[in-house]
């Protein structure tokens, strides 16, 4: 009897705990990390964007200084920093090498990629290169997570929030147990966080639309009150990463939707079972969840 192949956005799904690893050990031994006290910006687009968003808040959580994240077409020209973070998997998407370009002279900018052949190498005063992490699908998983615990790493030990290590350790659990029983048979799903979670839970909303086409959202977990809630009901799922906000369960409950919500899971390892319920989405529909449709590896623009 034959089996169907896997889609490889699973198999790549399934090599993140040992990217992980990989990428602290990385971390431990690079220079272009932010130091401790440095005023700076994260920046990316789409996937990279969310990556950006969360480890500006890790940062600022830390201590360590003001971190501010944006969309690279977003990027305020007038604001001064000590140094940019830039992500970009592919290393050709115009607007970040745009971005890079003003930069240029003026702020000391770092970036992780995953091709070290691309224009990117020659844009940045350092360069990360997670080329272990790259991919085949067009749809990002492992680079993006790979990037974060990357970034995390190089902040140290936090308080509150477990070691890359045991985050990897979750996300090896994450991905062997059955997924939520309600989630994949739900009709509109709703990722929340808060602090750096959010910037998980606008990328678990990125991932169902994807490779999906699902019908998703994603909101800070205490803004969830102010009008998203009215979205929730029967057959619909709230998904929250990290800490539960006291009274939310609660809430849902009242509105008779289903709550998803892991608190002891590291929110990293969280995110991987939110990939892997986008792919069930996509082959129950009939999708590909390696090609999406209208989408591509890399955004590059006609000049």
């Amino acid at each position: 009897m034959s089996r169907t192949p896997a889609a490889r956005t699973s198999v790549e799904i399934a090599t993140q705990p040992a990217s992980w690893r990989r990428a602290a050990e990385a971390a431990a031994g690079f220079e272009g990390l932010p130091k401790p006290g440095e005023r700076v910006a994260v920046t990316g687009c789409g996937t990279s964007w969310f990556m950006a968003q969360a480890y500006a808040a890790l940062r600022e959580a830390a201590g360590q200084g003001e971190t501010d994240a944006f969309a690279s077409s977003e990027f305020p020209a007038g604001r001064t920093y000590d140094r940019v973070v830039a992500i970009t998997r592919s290393g050709t998407t115009t607007e970040v090498l745009d971005l890079l370009e003003r930069l240029r002279g003026r702020v000391p900018a770092t970036v992780l990629t995953a091709d070290p052949k691309t224009p990117v190498m020659d844009a940045a005063d350092a360069v990360a290169v997670l080329d272990w992490a790259d991919e085949e699908s067009v749809v990002q998983t492992r680079f993006a997570t790979t990037a974060l615990a990357f970034l995390r790493a190089g902040l140290g030990s936090l308080t509150g929030l477990k070691s890359v290590e045991e985050a990897a350790v979750d996300a090896e659990l994450a991905l062997t147990e059955p997924l939520p029983e309600a989630a994949p048979a739900a009709e509109q799903w709703t990722f929340l966080g808060r602090g750096w979670t959010y910037g998980l839970a606008l990328e678990a909303a990125l991932k169902m639309r994807e490779a999906a086409g699902a019908w998703t959202e994603a909101y800070p977990a205490m803004e969830y009150r102010h009008g998203p809630i009215a979205i929730t009901g029967p057959g619909r799922v709230t998904w929250v990463f990290g800490e539960l906000p006291e009274g939310l369960a609660g809430d849902v409950a009242r509105v008779g939707g289903t709550l998803v919500s892991r608190p002891g899971t590291d929110p990293l390892a969280d995110l991987v079972r939110a990939q892997r319920l986008a792919v069930a989405l996509a082959e129950s529909r009939g999708l590909d969840p390696d090609r999406p449709r209208n989408l591509s590896r890399s955004v590059i623009l006609a000049p």
